[in-house]
């Protein structure tokens, strides 16, 4: 009989589930990808249909299965879109659409019970992300909701008793909801008492790595994974990703180069503040301390859908309108000719926390072009992670040596560089674009006996490709430019409030 010698990482993420099979030394073998839904039904809306999230993990987990020898499969773990969550009838039912983290309907409720209070036990700076709010907004708008909810589950909850039958879900997996004391990695009473709801609504918390139960056998049977393989907790994905590039020691951060730019640095112990919210880590016992920017890629893809106007293939060119913009703006020197942006597309979150913030671009003029404001964009987005780097430095304590790079912005050697340049530090590129899949793949691969802990597996699985390391030229030109930076957003705070209220006036019409 063949050992069984890999493991399956499941991606839940907000799009789509991915499953990628690996083996001890954090090589992907094989993968399998499936896209569902998100509806808006009202403005800053955002739901899913919780079915989906099985329907699409399931097509993914057969096709990837199918890729291998499926005998060698020897545990399974989950990551997933955080703060999601759904509310579920005594059968295991949807009773509604499930509430997304980018949801944004509960500002009343963020403005009424989001206090220090709640922040010092959850971690979490009262913003519109964690589930607790919605609950509250529930509470308010569909109590009957909340009666019927036997069940209340974050997606690797949902997952997990789709898979086993089991209601568990990791402390990893639902910290994010903010209704979880920190201090304890247990259900907050309090917390739970002012939504009206009680823990035997949620999922048994175990820790991260924890084996959850076995498959059921009619789902081994059916997606021809053997009978008995575990299925093991995982996490969110932003700690997934932490473990997946290896950043699990102090000094050494991670930099999700996505849709939102999300970085996070490991602490032994916990603290809470403005300049980052906090999450359980892959370490059981361990926290992540996390900022996060809104807009990533998606100010980068907003420009060049909305104005860019490049079609690479009318000249000819196998590039995207985004390779073809980079070269422009490399030929470029840093800071654009005078031209920065505010790059608050999606609201202000860490440090600011402020919905109302919206983004700007100043300095224009006549001799600004399209590869201008590209640059801008990409240095926009550095200035404001140095900004939340040096901020989360300061409350923590614990200085950021290093960066170690993933997402799909990765990819771009001169948004790499930049970043770099800006920090003034070292930015490593993962080896593996999945390593937000990897991460859950290495708590399976300890569960599994392929490694004794989930440091080694850490430091077996990861790896990294490229690295930058800040250009001396530029690094003082940068620093100016920074402190350009800085002043932008206290000199336009007092606006922007006026012209959300506006927006939203204009939606009402």
């Amino acid at each position: 009989m063949t050992d069984r010698d890999l493991v399956i990482g499941i991606d839940a993420s907000t799009t789509a589930a991915k499953a990628v099979v690996w083996d001890a030394q954090g090589r992907a073998i094989a993968e399998a990808r499936a896209t569902y839904e998100t509806s808006h039904p009202h403005p800053g809306w955002g739901e899913q249909n919780a079915e989906d999230w099985w329907v699409v993990t399931r097509r993914a987990l057969a096709r990837v299965v199918q890729s291998v020898d499926s005998a060698r499969i020897a545990a399974i773990a989950v990551t997933h879109q955080r703060e999601t969550f759904v509310c579920l009838d005594e059968f295991g039912q949807p009773l509604r659409p499930a509430m997304l983290w980018m949801d944004g309907r509960a500002v009343r409720e963020v403005e009424e019970h989001g206090t220090e209070r709640v922040h010092g036990i959850t971690g979490k700076p009262p913003n519109l992300t964690p589930a607790w709010y919605k609950l509250l907004w529930l509470r308010t708008h569909e109590p009957s909701t909340l009666h019927r909810a036997s069940h209340i589950v974050d997606v690797q909850g949902f997952l997990n008793h789709r898979l086993t039958g089991a209601w568990v879900t990791s402390w990893g997996s639902a910290d994010p909801l903010g209704v979880i004391d920190m201090t304890t990695f247990d259900y907050s009473d309090a917390l739970l008492d002012e939504a009206g709801l009680s823990r035997d609504q949620f999922c048994r918390l175990v820790a991260p790595g924890d084996i959850v139960a076995p498959i059921a056998d009619d789902v081994a049977d059916e997606l021809n994974i053997p009978r008995g393989t575990p299925i093991v907790a995982g996490l969110g994905d932003g700690q997934s990703a932490q473990l997946g590039t290896g950043a699990i020691l102090p000094g050494r951060g991670y930099l999700n180069m996505g849709s939102g730019v999300v970085a996070g640095t490991y602490s032994r112990t916990y603290a809470h503040s403005h300049a980052f919210r906090v999450l359980s880590a892959a370490v059981p016992g361990g926290y992540t301390f996390e900022t996060f920017i809104g807009g990533g890629t998606f100010n980068l893809q907003w420009f060049v859908n909305k104005f860019a106007g490049v079609d690479p293939r009318a000249l000819g060119l196998e590039l995207s309108p985004e390779q073809v913009l980079e070269t422009a703006a490399a030929l470029l020197p840093p800071g654009a000719d005078g031209l920065m942006v505010l790059p608050y597309w999606t609201g202000a979150l860490t440090p600011y926390w402020d919905p109302h913030a919206r983004g700007a671009m100043i300095g224009l003029t006549g001799a600004h072009g399209k590869s201008h404001v590209y640059r801008a964009l990409l240095e926009s987005i550095a200035y404001e992670q140095r900004f939340l780097t040096e901020g989360a430095e300061a409350a923590s304590g614990t200085p950021v040596r290093e960066l170690i790079a993933l997402g799909g912005g990765s990819r771009s050697r001169v948004w790499s560089q930049i970043m770099a340049d800006v920090l003034q530090r070292d930015v490593a590129i993962v080896r593996e674009p999945e390593s937000t899949c990897l991460g859950v793949g290495m708590l399976a691969a300890v569960a599994a006996g392929l490694h004794p802990d989930i440091e080694t597996a850490a430091c077996e699985m990861s790896g990294i490709g490229a690295h930058f390391t800040p250009d001396p030229d530029r690094v003082p030109i940068y620093e100016e430019l920074y402190g350009v930076y800085r002043g932008i957003y206290p000199a336009l705070r007092g606006i922007f409030p006026g012209l959300a209220r506006i927006g939203e006036q204009a939606t009402t019409r």
